[in-house]
């Protein structure tokens, strides 16, 4: 019988997402002013509804959260962008699993500090429920941070128990 276990988590916004916003609204009201200063009357329409359109589409994908899928020490880490678009950014067989412990505690080293592959897989990073796996990723050795529950870090335990630490 296999284990499945998931967990979705949305990534809360912070300071860069209100920048790309501030910046993508300011970048239509330039393409609207620029539109009416080239005197593109006949267009305006036109231009104002791919303007609308693009913005919305460039607005709603900063609505970001992730899906971790855990099935029998096997996971998956997807990305969904505004509940539109899916995109696998993580996958890792437990048994090449080299760590798995608390982001906050001493087993995050300057080794696993260095790695420059890199998974923000967070609601944000300050938070204390954030862990992090190390393992290979498409050939790199990469580093996830991720909120996983508690059954989660059982099956993880159960497929690599010298390597995952629980506190």
């Amino acid at each position: 019988m296999d284990l499945f276990n998931e967990k979705i988590v949305k990534k809360n916004y912070d300071y860069k997402d209100a920048f790309i916003v501030l910046a993508l609204i300011l970048v239509a009201f330039l393409l609207f002013f620029l539109t009416i200063f080239l005197n593109l009357t006949m267009a305006l329409p036109i231009v104002l509804i791919g303007i609308g359109y693009g913005l919305f589409q460039l607005i709603s994908a900063r609505h970001v959260e992730f899906e971790y899928s855990v099935t029998n020490g096997d996971m998956d880490v997807d990305k969904i962008i505004a509940k539109r678009k899916r995109v696998r950014v993580f996958s890792v067989e437990g048994k090449n699993l080299e760590m798995l412990a608390k982001l906050k505690s001493d087993k995050y080293t300057g080794d696993f500090q260095s790695i420059s592959q890199r998974v923000e897989a967070v609601s944000f990073m300050e938070n204390d429920d954030v862990y992090f796996l190390v393992a290979p990723y498409k050939g790199n050795r990469t580093i996830l941070f991720f909120e996983p529950n508690e059954r989660m870090l059982q099956d993880f335990r159960k497929k690599a128990p010298r390597n995952v630490f629980i506190s």
